[in-house]
């Protein structure tokens, strides 16, 4: 973003006066600065435009304003092909959500963004994505995997055309989708072991990321509010038909739980609720994006440019319109007395996360039914 007052004066007085004025602006080009990621387990896709602003006065300022960071009219459609033949065109609309961070240089918390609506892709119990689900409205039926996705934004009633494409990116699995997997995080007390989270990249992937949200039930009396935190275990790159395993390590999954329990000395005990396994990937553009934006070492401070998307009449344009594939997984402290065998952490690390060193004084007590056997409840278990 440019200021388009940037005016540097220059008095020496040596010998000689002289008065030198530098405008550092040059000619300015009109940039839009597009960002759309679609994902077939999403039911709303959206797609950002915004546009390069230039103006008098300071530019710290000028971002606090939302109408220079937009252009007077936009009309973005998306286009689906498959087997090079044109199977549907949305029209996207825009609207206004409120999540833009309020700690950034721009105008916040609102911002402006494009949508189009369809169904979720459906993800089976053992976390294969891909069942397309079909509605009465072929519009509303789910992205198609296979799928190549056009977006096509004409700024200002045809002043200039953004173009851009991508493939779904598809083919992640993972081993936390089995019915039967559990994270082992102890041994015997204050002996901490690891669980492999496994990603299979069957697809089209080039980036890996994979994170976890743990819960936790607070109980004050009768009543129990449920608190959660986020663990990122990793991120990495990979290539098309190849896997990665990332590690949950035992003794940060017990730090995180202390340091992300509630200050408050009414409640009565702490119990586990589950964790959430979330895996991405990402296509190769939206890796390559990654890649040059990343913050440089270098003093020299170079770096390249990177984009997908084309632009017609001279101008400019700058962003990203990619895809990315997410799979969810909730695995429950417990489901019912009937599936006890089923648990997000294993016997062993409840007991560490109620009697080891590490959270063993934070009140945490097991509620799991493999735990209260009647005549036969484990010491942790709650009473």
């Amino acid at each position: 973003m440019k200021s388009l007052s940037l005016l540097i004066g220059i008095c020496i007085l040596i010998l000689t006066s002289c008065s030198e004025e530098v405008n550092l602006n040059g000619d300015f080009k009109e940039t839009a600065v597009v960002y759309g990621l679609l994902d077939h387990a999403d039911s709303i896709h959206y797609v950002k435009i915004t546009r390069a602003f230039i103006g008098p006065g300071n530019a710290l300022e000028i971002a606090k304003i939302p109408d220079s960071n937009y252009f007077d009219k936009v009309d973005v459609t998306v286009a689906e092909y498959v087997g090079g033949s044109l199977t549907r065109t949305w029209i996207l609309r825009d609207t206004i959500v409120q999540n833009k961070d309020i700690d950034g240089a721009f105008y916040a918390p609102e911002q402006k963004v494009y949508y189009f609506q369809t169904l979720p892709t459906v993800t089976s119990s053992m976390g294969v994505a891909g069942t397309v689900q079909v509605s009465s409205n072929p519009m509303l039926t789910s992205l198609n995997p296979t799928a190549t996705y056009k977006l096509k934004a004409v700024i200002n009633n045809g002043e200039f055309e953004v173009n851009g494409e991508t493939e779904l990116v598809n083919g992640l699995t993972a081993n936390a989708s089995s019915q039967n997997f559990t994270f082992k995080f102890a041994n015997d007390p204050g002996q901490y072991i690891s669980t492999g989270v496994a990603v299979s990249n069957t697809g089209n992937a080039f980036v890996v990321n994979a994170q976890l949200d743990v819960f936790i039930n607070e109980h004050i009396g009768s009543s129990f509010t449920t608190k959660s935190f986020n663990w990122q275990v990793g991120e990495a790159d990979v290539q098309p038909n190849s896997s990665r395993t990332f590690s949950a390590l035992g003794q940060t999954f017990y730090d995180l739980v202390k340091r992300n329990v509630t200050d408050d000395p009414l409640i009565d005990k702490r119990t586990f609720n589950g964790i959430s396994i979330t895996i991405t990937g990402g296509a190769e553009e939206f890796y390559n994006y990654m890649v040059v934006n990343k913050p440089t070492s270098s003093l020299a401070q170079s770096k390249p440019t990177y984009t997908n998307l084309s632009v017609s009449n001279g101008k400019r344009v700058v962003g990203i319109f990619s895809s990315r594939q997410t799979l969810k997984v909730f695995k429950p402290f417990y489901v019912s007395p009937a599936l006890a065998y089923i648990r997000a952490i294993d016997k062993k690390s409840t007991r560490e996360l109620c009697q080891g060193p590490i959270t063993g004084p934070y009140l945490f007590c097991s509620n799991h039914p493999g735990d209260n056997i009647v005549n036969q409840e484990e010491a942790f278990a709650c009473q």
